[in-house]
């Protein structure tokens, strides 16, 4: 007798009227809201503007979702296209069936149109959303409990998943692994290991992407490896363990030529922004300003500071050359041949207001 569990949920969907809201597609909707709320707060520390990652993600996520679902009737075409399969449920995502490596290659290339169309380098924006990406997942995960889907072998740990018999499609009821609650930790983890190795070692040019790829699939390979449901195998594995072992190797080679090729981070990472060196570097030279001793400390632009130093500097200039021009005029009305007695005599009370950068008035 298990004295604990998990439960699954009774129902995957409830409705409301005539329309069906169904838990699974609650959990994308709120993963891609995650993702973009993190993805454009770390955009705009990077230097970027506020809004820039949600208009890239209006391309971005309907190529993700398609790529996603494609992915998964290729690999798992029987259903749709096999015997006695239905052609039509192709297009029923509501049902489960997203594939996360068709979601990020197909998800990519819809980034790469809207960053083009704004001038932004994809490998920036790529790094800012690496974490919201991971954490998307993880709340994404959930929708697989709803469904009662892709969990793991049996067992009787306390963690264990309880799964009810549905004969209708060769469900067997029982307490399993679950591995949607695996993936949902490893995924925080994956999320909160690319921030701090971000913030450690200033991470660019797609590298905290690639990062959030290797961390990834180092954990899916393992998760998948105790998947119960049905899958295409080559050597034994079955196909998403090789999908997981050969992205790997291809984010951690990506990794190490970007960081011999381009070290550091970008600069800039969107036209017209203002760089992240370009603000912390004014912050660290502010000045006060502010009403009486409530001062604030304000950064200039980079533009408006170099525009402001030149005029101070012009304006230096131009009164050093006025005072040595009067200096000129002054020595020459009094040439030594033209001076009247008189002048002589006021000539060290006139040396002495020059010199002098305060009252004349005689002691």
């Amino acid at each position: 007798m298990d004295l604990a569990f998990i439960p699954s949920p009774s129902v995957g969907v409830v409705h409301l009227g005539p329309i069906p809201l169904r838990g699974y597609a609650f959990c994308i909707i709120i993963g891609v809201f995650v993702g973009v709320w993190l993805g454009n707060k770390r955009w705009v520390q990077r230097g970027g503007r506020s809004g820039t990652v949600a208009d890239i993600a209006v391309w971005a996520v309907p190529f993700g979702l398609v790529g996603g679902r494609l992915y998964h009737v290729i690999t798992t075409y029987e259903p749709y296209f096999g015997p006695n399969g239905h052609p039509l449920d192709a297009f029923k995502v509501w049902e489960g069936g997203l594939g996360i490596w068709g979601a990020v290659a197909l998800g990519a290339v819809g980034a790469w149109i809207g960053c083009r169309r704004r001038g932004i380098p994809l490998p920036a924006y790529a790094d800012a959303l690496a974490p919201g990406l991971a954490l998307g997942q993880a709340i994404g995960r959930w929708g697989n409990w709803f469904n009662q889907e892709l969990y793991g072998k049996p067992t009787d740990v306390p963690w264990a998943l309880k799964i009810s018999s549905d004969p209708a499609i060769g469900r067997v009821g029982g307490t399993y692994h679950p591995t949607f609650l695996y993936e949902c930790l490893w995924c925080i983890g994956v999320a909160a290991l690319v921030i701090w190795a971000d913030k450690r070692f200033k991470l660019g040019h797609g590298r905290a992407f690639a990062l959030y790829v290797a961390a990834y699939c180092a954990g899916r390979a393992w998760i998948e490896y105790m998947r119960v449901d049905e899958a295409h195998h080559i050597l034994g594995l079955r196909l998403n363990v090789w999908t997981a072992l050969i992205v790997f190797v291809l984010a951690v080679a990506y990794f190490v030529i970007s960081a011999k090729r381009s070290p550091g981070r970008e600069a800039v990472v969107e036209p017209g922004a203002q760089a992240v060196e370009g603000v912390e570097g004014d912050a660290a030279e502010g000045v006060l300003d502010g009403d009486g001793a409530e001062g604030k400390l304000s950064a200039e632009k980079p533009a408006e500071k170099t525009a402001a130093k030149t005029a101070a500097k012009a304006t230096a200039d131009d009164g050093a050359a006025e005072s040595g021009a009067d200096a000129d005029g002054e020595s020459a009305q009094d040439e030594p041949g033209d001076q009247k007695p008189e002048d002589a005599a006021d000539e060290p009370a006139a040396d002495a207001k020059a010199a002098g950068s305060g009252s004349t008035k005689k002691s």
